[in-house]
């Protein structure tokens, strides 16, 4: 019987952007096992840990606060959760804060950010284009289904006229774009970055590839650029009177 629940924010970078996301269920049940957490297990005749990831992260993206929860048989202490899957975390992954929540809560997002440095010499072409795209009452582009074995940050948009795809108008997704440096003292030598701000609706969201593609930004990506999500916004976390939702 669940007894406590707890909201992980974690990190995932270094080699381990390049693990998918059954790879990294994998890796979590091997912590939480070797932590020795009373961790609530799922029915069937494979039973796995009650971990539930509030997004998927694209391959290949580095993610700065991720975010998953965890149900346990047994109440404990927050500090006694963060301290013990520290020990136990893999480089690469980095436990954040694990933060008790009602059993009923569900982490359910608000909207996602992504960042990308950027060349000096393409500052102001982006700066421009996004302030196009942000300016526009629809954006429409092609989407079609992934093909097998293709790598999603990498994968060409597929050709409005190809059989299967798709016409969609991604400008109800797209909450921000911004070009300049992140703030902070450790920002200081950072070097220009352009931020996506998309919302994440009912009706789905907008991929981070998609926007770089309509920006002209996937050879920075093919060059060996590395996409990073740096933020998750939870519906039970956002503060609604200054945050007004999708249109």
């Amino acid at each position: 019987m669940v007894k406590d629940k707890f909201r992980l924010r974690f990190t995932k970078g270094r080699d381990l952007r390049l693990l998918s996301h059954h790879d990294l269920l994998r890796c979590f049940e091997r912590m939480l096992r070797r932590a020795a957490l009373p961790f609530h297990s799922t029915q069937g005749f494979h039973p796995h840990p009650r971990l539930v990831f509030a997004l998927s992260l694209p391959l290949g993206v580095v993610g700065r606060e991720e975010v998953a929860e965890l149900e346990l048989d047994e109440v404990l202490p927050p500090e006694a959760v963060l301290d013990r899957l520290r020990r136990q975390a893999p480089p690469g992954i980095d436990i954040l804060s694990a933060r008790r929540v009602p059993l009923s809560a569900t982490a359910q997002v608000r909207s996602l950010r992504y960042r990308l440095p950027l060349p000096p010499q393409r500052v102001g072409a982006v700066r421009e284009r996004a302030a196009q795209l942000l300016a526009s009452a629809e954006v429409w582009l092609a989407r079609g289904k992934p093909q097998p074995g293709q790598v999603p940050l990498t994968a060409r948009q597929p050709d409005p006229d190809q059989p299967g795809a798709a016409r969609v108008n991604v400008r109800p997704f797209l909450r921000d774009l911004r070009v300049g440096r992140p703030g902070g003292e450790e920002h200081q030598t950072a070097t220009d970055a352009l931020e996506i701000d998309l919302w994440l609706t009912p009706a789905g969201t907008a991929r981070p590839v998609e926007l770089l593609t309509l920006l002209g930004l996937t050879d920075l990506l093919e060059a060996g650029a590395v996409l990073e999500r740096t933020r998750l916004e939870l519906h039970d976390e956002s503060s609604p009177p200054s945050s007004p939702g999708p249109p």
